[in-house]
């Protein structure tokens, strides 16, 4: 699979879910719809499931943990996240309508 395959893959499929839902798209990263784009982020080491920060999910990205990602697109799982779906209500609406 190709990085860009695997992008449109996983926007069309958060663009259709509730909001603040994320795709658990490796053991340390999710994914979810900002309502503009997917944006990508790390979880926490401390095994709390709780967000650590955001990152960009470039060619270097893609080839360090393409097998991780390549298998949740075979089965992909998503979790609800109220922290996200607190982010996402706090956003200021966006100027696409």
């Amino acid at each position: 699979m190709r990085l860009e395959n695997f992008k449109s893959q996983l926007s069309m499929l958060l663009r259709d879910i509730p909001r603040g839902t994320t795709a658990d798209i490796a053991p340390f990263a999710v994914a979810w719809w900002s309502g503009q784009c997917v944006t990508y982020a790390f979880l926490r080491d401390d095994a709390s499931g709780q967000i650590e920060e955001e990152f960009d999910l470039d060619d270097y990205a893609w080839s360090q943990w393409q097998p991780e990602f390549e298998a949740w697109a075979e089965a992909p799982t998503f979790s609800v996240r109220s922290e996200i779906l607190n982010w996402l209500k706090d956003a200021p609406p966006s100027e696409a309508g």
